[in-house]
């Protein structure tokens, strides 16, 4: 009986996890041929976890690669998750000016983690590419430039944010109460801004090199460290001051700045697939430029998301406390739930890198396409089960009669875009990988802005829907997300690029 796999090492993702062959490049840490069926997923989770940095992700099993990536990487987007909620858990026992001064600061603040995060996309596809191309030392050349970048936006940011605090509060719209008990921490949180930044392209060059698990334990450092001090440092438990809200800032710093160590120290150590030495340190513009030109598609496309969900907010805010309370739980259960698809998908963007760089674009097409099925499986699933379950999740976080039958309704609107959506942030982030972020881009400016706002102000004012006509709008880019990045990413130009 002929193999699933192909002479290049692609599958049919019928058959993922089930050849009966041995593949070195497929085997488990100590030689094991793989296992099949669900022993088999259990025997590649565990070696993910395990932080192997020896498995060739162009060769072999295409389903194992995902696995071997995806797993860290869901843990580690849930875990940076985690940071903002700890955070608010601790600040909020404080009243609700700490609150209010955490949240303005955030709204600031995310300016830089859209720099950070369109940095990460252009560090994960240069990184990626060269270990594709079996050019480690360019790898950590392309990876010390990511770093001498993350620190120039760094040092910008931190002297704008520090000297200007009180007017940029003022800006926001911070009242008194703020202005005299969140200046500390606004300053605190811009001058240790670099602790962001770089936690970001360490964990990017982590994941473009495949390892996935670097990043999440650098990660699950610096948060273990912040959940320990929040408390200490707020309340002024033991021998530590009592700080209050500047409490969370140094904790959320002092967390950061470990992991970003811990990164660092694999960086410049002989234990990760990449070492970055004193000399590939020098600064070289053709790189820097390269990795800005990719960056700034990832900007492009964070913002442009960022900035529709505000106006989309705007409208649904327009119909009252309750309703907004609705459509905010729901669009948290949602982000909640897609995290192993967005971690699928980040590995998408890995093995579409690296076997670009290998010269294998025909294998990074087949593992993307499987990647896709993989999320859109997925995402039918979980739709189908929040469809059915909409009311007993909603109701967990409301008990307001208006908010509940609101945030039903938003849920299930949104159920019905889960698949599509699904493929659509699996070939996103397999253009970002390739280091296409510009077809990404276009197709957000037309889903969110062309598409998605126009439709939720004509749905909801003109057509009378009221907020469910955003809800529909939502779906509908969605919609068009997934479908018009699958065209784009069948057509094929992205294997041509050049990083």
């Amino acid at each position: 009986m002929n193999s699933p796999e192909t002479d290049d090492g692609t599958q049919d993702p019928a058959h993922l996890l089930k050849e009966p062959s041995v593949d070195t490049n497929a085997s488990t840490p100590g030689g094991e041929a793989p296992r099949r069926g669900w022993r088999g997923i259990i025997s590649v989770i565990k070696q993910s976890l395990s932080g192997d940095s020896t498995f060739d992700y162009t060769q072999g099993s295409i389903s194992r690669a995902s696995i071997l990536l995806a797993v860290p990487m869901i843990l580690e987007m849930a875990l940076e998750s985690v940071f903002a909620v700890v955070d608010i858990f601790f600040v909020a026992k404080l009243g609700t000016t700490a609150v209010a001064t955490v949240g303005i600061t955030e709204s600031m603040i995310s300016i830089l983690y859209a720099l950070a995060i369109g940095l990460g996309m252009g560090t994960t596809a240069l990184v990626s590419r060269r270990i594709g191309e079996g050019d480690t030392a360019g790898a950590a050349i392309s990876a010390g430039q990511a770093l001498w970048v993350g620190l120039t936006i760094s040092v910008i940011v931190a002297l704008v944010g520090v000297f200007y605090t009180e007017q940029m509060l003022r800006f926001m719209g911070a009242d008194e109460a703020v202005l005299s008990t969140g200046i500390g921490y606004t300053r605190l949180m811009f001058a240790g801004n670099f602790t962001i930044v770089l936690l970001f392209v360490i964990n990017a060059i982590f994941r473009g090199a495949g390892d996935a698990m670097l990043a999440l334990k650098a990660l699950w450092l610096a948060n273990a460290i912040n959940i320990v001090l929040d408390p200490l440092l707020i309340f002024g438990w033991g021998p530590f001051p009592e700080l209050g809200v500047e409490g969370a800032a140094y904790a959320t710093n002092i967390g950061r700045a470990i992991g970003v160590a811990y990164g660092l120290s694999f960086l410049i150590g002989r234990h990760g697939r990449i070492r970055i030495a004193l000399y590939q340190m020098k600064l070289r513009l053709g790189i820097v430029a390269s990795l800005v030109r990719i960056s700034a598609g990832g900007v492009a496309q964070y913002l442009i998301a960022t900035a529709s969900y505000v106006f989309l907010m705007q409208i649904v805010a327009s119909y009252g406390s309750a309703t907004i309370a609705g459509y905010i739980i729901a669009i948290r259960v949602m982000m909640f739930v897609i995290l192993p698809a967005w971690g699928l998908s980040n590995a998408a963007a890995t093995l579409a890198g690296q076997n670009l760089g290998a010269g294998k674009p025909d294998r990074a097409e087949t593992a993307v396409w499987a990647i896709a099925f993989y999320n859109g499986a997925y995402m039918a699933v979980v739709g189908v089960l929040l469809w059915v379950l909409a009311a007993p999740v909603i109701g967990f976080f409301t008990s307001e009669p208006e908010a509940l039958a609101n945030g039903v309704r938003c849920l299930r609107i949104l159920c019905y875009g889960f698949v599509p959506f699904g493929f659509g942030i699996a070939v996103t982030q397999a253009f970002n990988g390739a280091g296409d972020t510009l077809t990404p881009t276009l197709i957000n400016v037309v889903a969110f802005w062309f598409v998605g706002v126009p439709a939720a102000y004509a749905l909801a004012y003109y057509f009378g829907w009221g907020a469910d006509g955003v809800y529909w709008a939502i779906f509908t880019s969605d919609i068009i997300t997934g479908v018009f990045g699958c065209l784009a990413f069948a057509r094929g130009k992205w294997k041509l690029r050049v990083v």
